[in-house]
Formats: C-alpha cells, structure tokens, sequence
C-alpha cells in the first residue's frame, strides 16, 4: 500500500506505480472495453498519460483512484473511435474470448457475448457508467467521478443502460 509521504521519504516513482497497479488498470480496461486485445496499448497509454502527471500528485494514497480515471478516459476515447471506426467499415470483429472464462459453461458465454455485443451498440457514457457500476462493482458515487458528471446523471445511465441490456436480451 502507498502511505502518506513526508517530506523527508520520496514520492513513488512511476515505475513502483506501473507496478503495482498496471494489473488493476488492465482489469478496468478489459471490463470496459470488453477487448482482451486491445489492453495492452490502453494500458501503456494510460501510464503515459500518467508519467506528465506523476510529479503533481500530492497525495501518493489517492493514486489508484486517479488512475482508474485516467483509464476511463481513455477507454471513453477508444470507444467513440471505435464507433466511427463501426460507422466506417473499418471496425475488426475483435472477440471477447479473452474475457470469458474457460471453466464458463457454453450459456454463459452466449450470453457475456451478447451482453458485450449490445454494450458495442450503446451510447460511451450508458455502457461506461454500467460497466463502472455493474461490472466493476463501483457505487454510483465513484461512477459520477470517475465518468465526471452527477450523481442523478450516473444513475440515469445506469438505468439507461441496464434497461438496454434487459430489452435486447429478454428473447436470449
């Protein structure tokens, strides 16, 4: 665990960061994205982005929150390009296969891949905020800052989102 530094001990460094928290922001990227494939180079993006800010940070205890949001903006940017990608013929049919687990019995991978096959169709904020909240297990608290809007927003794209997947899948 990271502890408060003083002013006599050194701040992390983003390599004791990178490692102790790059499977964590693979995990938020995977679940989000829903492309096993494509982690890597998020991952890598994220701490990028992470290496022009580490030298700010002033309070070394909240560095995994500000790299899950880090992560969620830039899972937000892969998806809306991805979409235009979609819009343009250009999108690869990437699997979730990574995602499910072996052990899963053949329903359940029917119905995570239908899951994402919807999720693909949503609006980026309804399936961030239901993948925050659902699938990462977030209160709708940390779902506002992480996605950067209110509370009452939060829980509509949730609900947006939960009715969307029940809709669709209610013939599956």
């Amino acid at each position: 665990m990271l502890r408060l530094v003083h002013s006599d001990e050194p701040k992390p460094t983003l390599d004791d960061i990178y490692r102790r928290y790059c499977r964590y922001v693979a995990g938020i990227i995977v679940r989000l994205d829903g492309r096993a494939a494509e982690v890597d180079d998020l991952v890598q993006e994220v701490f990028v982005e992470a290496a022009a800010g580490v030298a700010r940070l002033r309070e070394p205890e909240a560095v995994k929150g500000w790299l899950a949001t880090i992560a969620v903006r830039r899972v937000r940017r892969h998806l809306r390009l991805r979409r235009v990608w979609r819009l343009l013929g250009l999108d690869r049919d990437a699997s979730q296969a990574g995602l499910i687990d072996p052990a899963a019995s053949p329903v359940d991978r029917l119905l995570l891949r239908a899951v994402y096959r919807v999720l693909d169709d949503m609006p980026t904020e309804d399936r961030l905020a239901f993948g925050l909240h659902v699938i990462e297990g977030e209160t709708l608290d940390a779902v506002a800052k992480l996605c950067g809007c209110s509370f009452a927003t939060a829980k509509r794209r949730v609900s947006r989102a939960q009715r969307r997947i029940e809709e669709e899948l209610s013939d599956v």
